[in-house]
């Protein structure tokens, strides 16, 4: 990840430490809500409520099934895991106190906190983390990687996790953020239905008080917070639920974000529609935090439909000028990078350019030649989309085009976030669809390689991520990647369509922001 704090566009060569020092600014004495003594002594004061603009309504408040960063990002603040990621991408325990491994890596033993308390008073406990793990086991298309594994109770503050085959990844698997491994009372996971929880209770430095749909979710200070240990981190360390309350505002309008942060209506604007950077990145009272984290990627239905074909898929692949999508999907070279890896491009183990032959083509007579050997007869290609997340949206429409001009008739269908969720899911719905999806911490998490994302179901994915898991050394687990990474690439499965930053805007003086995988506000303070 990189983060580069500027007021204008020439500050995007200032280091990370001219950020770090912004967002370290001493406090004020005594605790930061209104009646704060500082008032009258000249100290900085902050607000009581932090407005974050967010672009769609999120289609759960349960991260464990839902592969969503509007989920995650506003879960990780309601519920926590028992292990996530700090800043160096390292698992540390977070309601986890220690754990030890058998000597044939098959049982691992977890010790709890103590003392942890529920939004519902409850105190968290063995039989709390046992029902929750055991259903996001179930549910999580991230934990297919340890398909068959087991937790059991010890006492009440121990847990085992028994799992069917030895790995040195298992607690990184347990750390992972995206559709994280929250803990939820007994009650709840055991409540659960098809569709997951209905009531949202975690051990998080915020509760939910209030969610109205497509307006906004509100999440409250939790008085009887137990903050892990130690200077934070990433996801991990002190959590100090700083402002007392947030409002996660859902605003689908780009033109109503952007008045909505200039005018102070909005503390922070999530995903700042980038046909604004150019404007807003010369107003000095506002701040831009850019971040790369991920990859614009699209996805083809390999289980039924016209691309089925695997020359069909191929011929898309041909079609494709990445260069073109990535513009209208940004609108800024600045904001995007050309590379066909699934991982970062300057990853040392997993950056790889596998399969580059098949990426970026840009060659319509090529497409159309396989198109006639695919015996294409005009049959509909049917693209779902959003226009809830601009840049989504916008490379679909140039996909649309690229793809007509090369002889396909290729159709575009629009929804709401939620429902758009909805179709992509169901190979029923959709040919073809775009996402932009945050990197992983191993690339065998990747939502490409999961059958529940896109139905991508071939010996060779699995036999690819037992290897990975199974390699004696970094080099043979890298090689194993790249194998990977190009049979997806040959299979037509997906292609990845280039690298992404996203933007945020806020006001200037904003302290305690940070970014890993999501944007973190349990730390932020707004002056008054």
């Amino acid at each position: 990840m990189r983060r580069i704090s500027l007021t204008r566009i020439a500050a995007l060569t200032l280091s990370i430490a001219m950020l770090l020092t912004a967002c370290s600014a001493p406090e004020a004495g005594g605790d930061s809500k209104g009646g704060d003594p500082a008032a009258n002594s000249g100290e900085t004061t902050y607000k009581t409520e932090l407005n974050v603009a967010i672009n769609a309504n999120p289609p759960s408040m349960d991260p464990h099934g839902i592969n969503s960063n509007t989920v995650g990002g506003i879960g990780m603040h309601i519920y926590e895991p028992l292990f996530s990621l700090n800043a160096n991408y390292e698992p540390v325990p977070v309601l986890a106190e220690g754990y030890t491994v058998s000597d044939d890596g098959l049982v691992y033993t977890i010790t709890l906190r103590q003392g942890v308390k529920f939004h519902n008073g409850q105190e968290m406990t063995a039989d709390d983390v046992v029902a929750s793990m055991n259903l996001w086991l179930e549910r999580c298309s991230k934990a297919q990687l340890i398909a068959g594994s087991t937790f059991a109770k010890v006492d009440d503050y121990t847990v085992t996790l028994t799992v069917p085959q030895a790995s040195s990844d298992i607690i990184m698997v347990l750390a992972a953020p995206i559709q994280f491994a929250a803990i939820y009372p007994q009650s709840v996971a055991e409540a659960a239905g098809p569709d997951g929880i209905s009531e949202y209770i975690g051990t998080g430095p915020y509760e939910l008080a209030e969610w109205k749909q497509d307006q906004y979710v509100k999440l409250t200070r939790f008085a009887d917070y137990q903050s892990p240990e130690g200077e934070a981190s990433g996801l991990v360390g002190e959590k100090s639920a700083a402002t007392e309350t947030i409002y996660f505002r859902v605003v689908a309008d780009n033109s109503t974000q952007i008045a909505g942060l200039q005018t102070g209506q909005y503390d922070i604007v999530e995903g700042v529609p980038l046909e604004y950077y150019e404007d807003l990145s010369s107003d000095n009272n506002l701040e831009l935090v850019v971040e790369t984290g991920g990859t614009l990627n699209l996805f083809f239905n390999t289980t039924q439909g016209p691309l089925a074909n695997e020359t069909l898929r191929q011929a898309v692949l041909a079609a494709l000028n990445c260069d073109d999508i990535l513009l209208a999907a940004y609108g800024d070279p600045n904001l995007y990078t050309l590379d066909p890896g699934w991982c970062p491009p300057d990853d040392a183990v997993w950056g790889s350019e596998a399969g580059s032959e098949y990426y970026n083509q840009n060659d319509p007579d090529k497409a159309k030649e396989l198109l006639e050997q695919a015996g294409y007869d005009g049959e509909p290609i049917v693209l779902v989309t959003t226009p809830d997340y601009s840049e989504m949206y916008n490379a679909t429409l140039v996909v649309q085009e690229q793809l007509k001009q090369a002889g396909f008739n290729a159709e575009v269908e629009q929804y709401d976030f939620s429902t758009f969720m909805e179709h992509r899911s169901n190979p029923d719905q959709y040919d073809l669809f775009i996402t932009s999806n945050s990197y992983n911490p191993l690339p065998v998490q990747l939502s490409v390689l999961s059958q529940d994302w896109a139905g991508l179901s071939a010996p060779e994915v699995t036999e690819g991520i037992a290897a990975i898991r199974g390699a004696a050394t970094t080099e043979e687990a890298s090689a194993a990647w790249d194998e990977l990474q190009g049979f997806l690439y040959e299979y037509g499965a997906a292609t990845v369509l280039g690298h992404y930053t996203g933007v945020y805007g806020m006001q200037a003086g904003v302290e305690g922001f940070d970014y890993m995988r999501y944007p973190i506000y349990w730390n932020v303070k707004v002056p008054e």
